[in-house]
């Protein structure tokens, strides 16, 4: 049987791949290769968080009958970092090296919390809960593409 954490956790070291190396390029100046990093590391995550806030979490909830919960934490959580991006591609446009640093910092810090509560507890009750429909729900997130 398929697992959704199975699934949805190499999305996490997908993403943060692109993340790393656009930041590396970033804090050296190397603003075009900074840009098309980052560009392949939001088009990732908007992918990412679309997989989750329009299929999964809408499935947990609706098996739970709870919309706060995890699911609102996971949510809340993906608008601080949407707000991050723009402070990215802003200190991008303007070629900001300490501006992309204390962004970025900032943005490691909340992704690799909110990765290890959904990795080490959403996915997995997700796994528990949705296991009868988990095939059906990973079809329908990868025919998610941005």
């Amino acid at each position: 049987m398929d697992k959704i954490g199975t699934y949805l956790t190499p999305d996490h070291q997908r993403c943060d791949g692109y993340f790393s190396v656009a930041e590396e390029a970033a804090l050296h100046g190397e603003w075009v290769a900074a840009a098309i990093q980052f560009d392949q590391f939001l088009s990732a995550m908007q992918q990412h968080f679309t997989k989750e806030e329009t299929v999964l979490f809408p499935a947990f909830e609706q098996c739970t009958h709870h919309t706060e919960g995890p699911t609102e934490v996971m949510r809340m959580e993906h608008t601080q970092m949407r707000e991050l991006f723009q402070d990215l591609q802003q200190a991008l446009v303007s070629h900001n090296a300490s501006t992309y640093a204390g962004a970025s910092e900032t943005l490691l810090i909340l992704m690799q919390q909110h990765n290890l509560k959904e990795e080490q507890m959403l996915y997995r009750m997700c796994d528990q809960m949705l296991a009868r429909e988990s095939g059906d729900l990973i079809e329908r997130m990868q025919s998610i593409v941005q």
